[in-house]
């Protein structure tokens, strides 16, 4: 009798390994996350030593960091995100919707490392031709000679051109197109991904080659494979926004080498990407002036303060279960300012649908929202407008206390900077604050402080 064909078992969140399938993952708790795979022979990796360099131990102190620069992709935005540019030997993932900008925002990079920088650079591509990329390449521009294109997705003989022709950058587009010939599972499936991610990490490490990785996304908005390719990558962007409007925002998750609190904003145009110096006048463009229940907050990114416009709306509700719906922050968030209200404050929210918006798409939780949350359905609540100048931020604790949040200073910088004339803040944070008398300064310590401010 013929043996059949062996399979195994990988969890998609941590990769682990069975020889049966588990309904809780045993690495990582997880439950039904458990996909069958045909098993094949496996070649063992050797680890990073592409070189084939026999490896010792090494004193911290002998190490030397002298040369070691980072290199600007040309794009402030990306470069911020970064950490200030590309590490020499980094693994990127980058990840998003589909037609969201993932292949653009690489491929400009490509062009400004060629033109600008000099550097060498190979687009390997999974999904197109060598005449759809070059269609897509000179839509943003033409690229110089040291651009070279690659359509292969045999990740053996990907090794061998790199090795051979030893880029500084090397963009996969994409990663679940890729294959190893070791592994008999077709594209795209656990196994591939990650034996295809642990081949260029040894490339990146051994080679000192920066490696930018494309991956797709499920329709939870993760990149697509094991979790576990998160995990072997130094950093991981994600290409945020909706594909229909024309902001961008590059977020990074997880970086080996910089802050995740960073992001870059973009604006896509017909000739690719325009970066966006100013994200707080594109945020504020179009907010109208005399409309109740909206107000400017001001959030922290990184070290980027970015003003932002709060909408609320409260309409009498039909049905005996109120409705609440919330774009661009916490659900769970707005819930507890509004029973903060209604406890002390005593406005009546029960009876009332309440809508909350953060215009321009931008995804915000931070706490310091929650004060231009509060003064948004306050003003939508009792239909008073208020000042298009006035700008507000602060935390709002359970007991209706507003309480003090880092980086006010900077906040009320940004906001003397775009013409504001007034100023809703903590009382605990008004002696941090060193301006002139070009903005007025207001300090609140509770909620009916608010109250008596919105009349």
């Amino acid at each position: 009798m013929a043996k059949g064909r062996e399979t195994r078992f990988f969890c998609k969140e941590c990769g682990y390994e069975s020889g049966k399938w588990l309904g809780q993952c045993p690495g990582c708790r997880e439950w039904n996350t458990f996909v069958e795979e045909p098993a094949g022979k496996k070649k063992i990796s050797a680890g990073i030593s592409v070189n084939n360099i026999h490896l010792s131990p090494v004193s911290l102190s002998d190490i030397s960091l002298q040369n070691e620069e980072r290199i600007s992709t040309g794009m402030m935005e990306l470069d911020r995100v970064l950490g200030g540019g590309i590490v020499e030997g980094e693994l990127v993932l980058v990840g998003g919707d589909p037609g969201i900008g993932k292949s653009t925002l690489l491929l400009q990079m490509c062009r400004n490392l060629v033109n600008d920088f000099k550097r060498k650079v190979l687009y390997i591509s999974g999904e197109e031709s060598l005449k759809q990329v070059k269609l897509r390449a000179l839509r943003i521009g033409n690229i110089g000679d040291n651009f070279l294109l690659l359509c292969e997705t045999n990740l053996n003989s990907i090794e061998e051109v790199v090795k051979k022709l030893k880029p500084e950058i090397v963009i996969i587009d994409s990663i679940q197109t890729m294959v190893c010939e070791e592994i008999t599972s077709s594209a795209g499936s656990v196994s591939q991904v990650r034996e295809s991610t642990n081949i260029l990490l040894q490339l990146a490490k051994g080679l000192g080659i920066a490696i930018f990785i494309v991956g797709h996304v499920t329709k939870e908005g993760v990149v697509a494979g094991p979790r576990v390719l998160e995990h072997m990558v130094d950093t991981v962007l994600y290409f945020e926004g909706d594909r229909h409007a024309a902001y961008r925002i590059l977020r990074a998750v997880k970086n080996r080498f910089g802050s995740t609190d960073e992001i870059g904003v973009f604006e896509m145009e017909q000739v690719g990407l325009k970066q966006v110096a100013n994200p707080s006048e594109y945020m504020l463009s179009g907010r109208p002036m005399d409309a109740s229940g909206t107000v400017t907050s001001c959030s922290i990114e990184g070290t980027r303060p970015i003003l932002l416009e709060i909408q609320a709306l409260l309409c009498k509700t039909n049905f005996g279960i109120p409705r609440r719906t919330t774009v661009g922050t916490d659900f769970n968030r707005v819930n507890l300012i509004m029973a903060v209200l209604e406890k002390r404050a005593g406005l009546k929210m029960s009876e009332c649908d309440v809508y909350v918006n953060i215009a321009g798409g931008l995804k915000v939780t931070e706490p310091a929202l929650d004060l231009g949350m509060a003064i948004a359905i306050i003003s939508s609540y009792k239909d008073v407008v208020i000042d298009s100048k006035t700008i507000s931020f602060g935390e709002i604790g359970l007991s209706g206390e507003v309480r003090a949040v880092s980086m006010a200073s900077q906040r009320v910088q940004e906001a003397i900077k775009l013409g504001f004339e007034k100023c809703i803040l903590p009382m605990a944070s008004v002696e941090n604050i060193k301006v002139n008398n070009s903005i007025e300064i207001i300090g609140v310590k509770d909620i009916q402080d608010v109250i008596k401010i919105v009349k």
